[in-house]
């Protein structure tokens, strides 16, 4: 199992011998910095790649080497790398009120996001419940769907169903509805109540379904109906489902998905939780994925793009009928993070979300879309190269050994081939993307808002090289 770090362990040290070292800093990055989900082994004895400044789509490292982000950071820096409006957005709040909590008290910058966030939700989402990021705002939409039930008489309703290796995040709660066992099993046992349903890869759905995208959506949707019935309707709060899949690689929604998702969810009174933590704030082209597909949610999450990340933030975003119980009596959603709803952070969400209206960065999308789908397909020529998919500025390439039976690698080739020749070579040849096998072996590239066809054309033939030379090593 690779780490979700875009860089996966073991890439080619980059770093200099002879490279200073700053007076009271060890050599080695990993000497005292803990990085998430990597195999610290990896640096025991060799630098750790180290990026410095970043402008537009382009990164540095501390060599000054020059890189294409390819991954927008983490499916977050939406607006690009070095946009001075949005630091002086940021600064000017923090002279002015660096922090202040929203517990029990507000301050304007959270109010004014609030009422900006409740009128681009689709349909009645109309509260918002700020966190620190993703995670936080997982773990927020499933204790609301708990205490919503018992507020209104049935306080058996907690289970949640999700899908098979969808990532929802790593806090207790959001790692127990979280679909990839490796990431749950040193942490177990769990929270209870999550259970799992078959995702939308219609690249690898089952023979009976797999010969139209429509049949096999409506297979997949109805298998959420049967996990419901199997643990009985008065059990069940919630489903959780991405717009598109991250994990596992970029999984849409098949024709009819998500409005018969919605019916289920109406049919056996389930809160249908829309995680758009990458896919919200214009990664698909719309403000919500829910948008792009033409459903409407219970709850969103979200986070990432919704400051392009230079802040931490994140929301739940509520439906009016679900706040209902909540804003009665003395009821208390005891819940809450200290840096959820920050000053700073706020801030910089309305100046980047500004920055969306004036640069129109959702009609770029929506403009070159189809363009950025068409590049990438090219590599559909390449004889490693199985699948390609997605949506808006957010795609998966699949590897396999075997185009004409789909025939993927075992753990000892992903480990050989993915980690120890693709993500470095990526990275060596000015690609910074994502190689990973949370499921089958892909590449997963997700480019800025502002991106056009250069950009996309970099993508396609750096991608080209490193595959070309992969495919040797099969």
């Amino acid at each position: 199992m690779t780490s979700p770090n875009p860089t996966l362990d073991g890439v080619t040290d980059h770093y200099s011998a002879d490279e200073p070292v700053h007076e009271g800093r060890s050599g080695n990055a990993a000497d005292h910095l803990w990085m998430h989900f990597t195999r610290m082994s990896g640096y025991a004895d060799k630098p750790v790649p180290t990026i410095e400044r970043g402008e537009g789509a382009y990164i540095w490292d501390t060599n000054g080497k020059k890189y294409l982000d390819a991954l927008s950071g983490l499916f977050v820096v939406q607006a690009g790398h070095g946009r001075a409006e949005l630091a002086e957005a940021m600064a000017a709040q923090a002279r002015k009120l660096a922090f202040f909590p929203i517990w029990s008290y507000a301050h304007p910058a959270a109010v004014e996001l609030a009422d900006r966030l409740a009128a681009e939700a689709p349909g009645d989402l109309n509260k918002v419940f700020f966190s620190s990021g993703g995670g936080e705002s997982v773990e927020t939409a499933w204790k609301v769907a708990k205490q919503y039930f018992k507020l209104t008489g049935r306080p058996g309703k907690y289970k949640v169903i999700s899908r098979a290796i969808a990532y929802h995040g790593t806090t207790q709660g959001a790692l127990s509805i979280t679909g990839v066992p490796p990431f749950k099993a040193p942490f177990e046992p769990l929270v209870p109540g999550s259970h799992r349903v078959p995702n939308t890869n219609f690249y690898r759905a089952p023979d009976l379904v797999s010969h139209d995208e429509k049949v096999f959506g409506r297979w997949a949707a109805d298998r959420i109906e049967e996990a419901i019935l199997a643990e009985g309707p008065d059990t069940v709060a919630a489903v959780f489902v991405e717009p598109v899949q991250n994990a596992g690689g970029c999984f849409p929604p098949p024709p009819g998905y998500f409005e018969r998702v919605r019916e289920i969810c109406d049919q056996y009174d389930v809160l249908l939780v829309s995680d758009e933590v990458i896919c919200a704030y214009g990664r698909l082209g719309t403000m919500f994925g829910a948008q792009k597909y033409g459903y409407q949610p219970d709850i969103i999450t979200s986070a990432k793009g919704l400051t392009s990340g230079y802040s931490p933030l994140g929301a739940a975003i509520i439906s009016d009928r679900i706040f209902e119980p909540f804003g009665k009596g003395d009821t208390v959603f005891p819940h809450g993070y200290t840096f959820g709803g920050h000053p700073v952070s706020c801030a910089v969400a309305l100046a980047n979300l500004d920055l969306f209206e004036r640069e129109d960065l959702l009609g770029n999308v929506q403009r070159n879309e189809n363009a950025f789908r068409t590049t990438l397909e090219k590599l559909l020529d390449l004889p490693i190269v199985g699948d390609v998919r997605g949506d808006g500025y957010f795609y998966g390439v699949e590897l396999v050994k075997d185009k004409n039976t789909k025939e993927t690698f075992d753990a000892a080739e992903s480990e050989r081939i993915l980690r120890g020749y693709v993500s470095g070579a990526l990275y060596e040849n000015g690609l910074y993307c994502r190689a990973d096998d949370r499921g089958d072996p892909v590449v997963q590239v997700a480019p800025m808002l502002t991106s056009g066809q250069e950009v996309f054309d970099q993508i396609e033939q750096t991608l080209r090289h490193v595959l070309t030379e992969a495919w040797k090593l099969v």
